[in-house]
């Protein structure tokens, strides 16, 4: 790739964990970083940092639209690629899901991403090249329980990724999805939130095993096996920016590389065997 103080990059969720640590290391690089948080004092921090930070909110159109304009506006109408990272996880088991909590994690996950990226696109034809790379999850390829939420969310962030990659063949633009295993981060905190906020879990036949679960996303300092800190991800974004044709997947850690295999290796019933086990196994 040519000069990358000429590229900037926009990048969503920069409060902490992948955000954060993504945003440090392509301005390590060189790159222009637009590191955008949702809350105002995350932004100010990240401007105390040095960075060139806005407020973006995923579930504010206004917020979106605001953050795009004043981007475009600093850089002359260029903006070489967009790192969608910015998302949370809504833990639950589906039946104790109602229709305003899955539409919240739409909102941000989902939602948010597409009017985002719309917004950037104009830009980027008109440059004939850039780049959008999608934080999806282990959980675009496989569903584990308690998780459906948060699963719909990636699954549906895996399908119109690849449906805009088939869209922008031949533009200079390219897809590209990071699929993080474990990774340390904030996420578990902000999922703990959410399952507190949204979740009856004293009552139905989830109960005990809810209990067990919000014990384990309580105890911050207990990783899930082969998690990796968020430099893991950062460097697959390094790559997707950077390569002459960037990888369509990115397998970040041990598990996303063992469950896609085990998904192409296995019929779905056997499948659905080995990720009750994982689940079972992670709530004791």
């Amino acid at each position: 790739m040519s000069d990358t103080a000429s590229r900037t990059v926009l990048i969503t969720g920069c409060s902490s964990g992948i955000g954060a640590c993504t945003a440090r290391v392509l301005r390590d690089r060189g790159y222009r970083v637009f590191a955008t948080a949702r809350r105002g004092e995350d932004v100010a921090r990240l401007k105390k940092d040095g960075f060139e930070a806005l407020q973006l909110d995923l579930d504010d159109s206004a917020s979106i639209h605001s953050a795009v304009t004043e981007i475009l506006h600093r850089t002359d109408g260029h903006l070489y690629a967009l790192f969608n990272n910015g998302a949370y996880g809504q833990p639950g088991a589906v039946e104790d899901l109602n229709r305003a909590t899955l539409r919240a994690q739409l909102e941000t996950n989902v939602l948010g991403w597409l009017e985002l990226t719309n917004a950037v696109l104009p830009a980027m034809r008109r440059a004939g090249e850039g780049r959008i790379i999608q934080n999806s999850s282990v959980l675009g390829l496989v569903a584990l329980r308690l998780r459906g939420a948060y699963v719909t969310s990636k699954f549906a962030i895996e399908g119109m990724s690849d449906t805009l990659r088939q869209e922008l063949h031949g533009t200079g633009i390219h897809v590209a999805l990071i699929e993080p295993g474990p990774i340390r981060s904030a996420f578990r905190a902000n999922a703990l939130k959410a399952f507190r906020y949204h979740v009856q879990r004293e009552h139905g036949p989830w109960q005990e095993t809810y209990r067990a679960a919000e014990a384990r996303m309580a105890n911050a300092e207990a990783d899930a096996p082969f998690t990796l800190g968020p430099e893991a991800v950062a460097r697959c974004v390094v790559h997707a920016l950077e390569a002459r044709r960037p990888r369509v997947r990115y397998h970040v850690t041990f598990p996303t590389r063992l469950f896609a295999f085990l998904k192409w290796l296995l019929p779905a019933r056997a499948m659905d065997a080995v990720l009750r086990g994982v689940s079972r196994g992670e709530n004791r």
